[in-house]
């Protein structure tokens, strides 16, 4: 917990343009609002992650998702499930919180068209109230 600690502190000090946590009375489940960057096609949309860190954090990811209105984007899922390999395979302890906001902001900002994935309905239908964790993902 202490890690979990100075990473809130650090980012409450210095969070990234865009990004600013909303709500972590709860230590171990933060709501981030991200805004979409300008000159993007997702510009000023304003969109809300839930992180939620097990005990396991740093060394298991914590689970991230989007809560609401998710971005329309082809590796995000209308539940909130996002695609993402650093949040699941390719994970590593020296991540942090604010590097996977970084990560799913660029996500948005390099997409130049909207859209949601190909098998979108069939996965939510599959795994839409399990944790995004449970998942077995295939990256391309």
């Amino acid at each position: 917990m202490k890690r979990l600690q100075r990473e809130l502190k650090d980012f409450q000090k210095n969070p990234p343009a865009g990004i600013e946590i909303e709500d972590c009375n709860d230590i171990s489940k933060w709501i981030i609002k991200l805004t979409g960057v300008e000159g993007t096609i997702f510009a000023g949309e304003v969109y809300r992650l839930q992180f939620r860190f097990g005990n396991q954090y740093p060394m298991d990811s914590p689970e991230v998702m989007f809560i609401g209105d998710s971005p329309e984007h082809p590796h995000i899922y209308t539940n909130g499930h996002i695609c993402l390999s650093i949040l699941y395979d390719n994970w590593s302890p020296a991540l942090t919180a604010v590097s996977v906001c970084v990560s799913i902001q660029s996500m948005l900002s390099s997409c130049d068209k909207k859209g949601r994935p190909e098998d979108n309905d069939r996965y939510v239908r599959n795994y839409g109230g399990r944790s995004p964790k449970d998942t077995r993902w295939v990256f391309h």
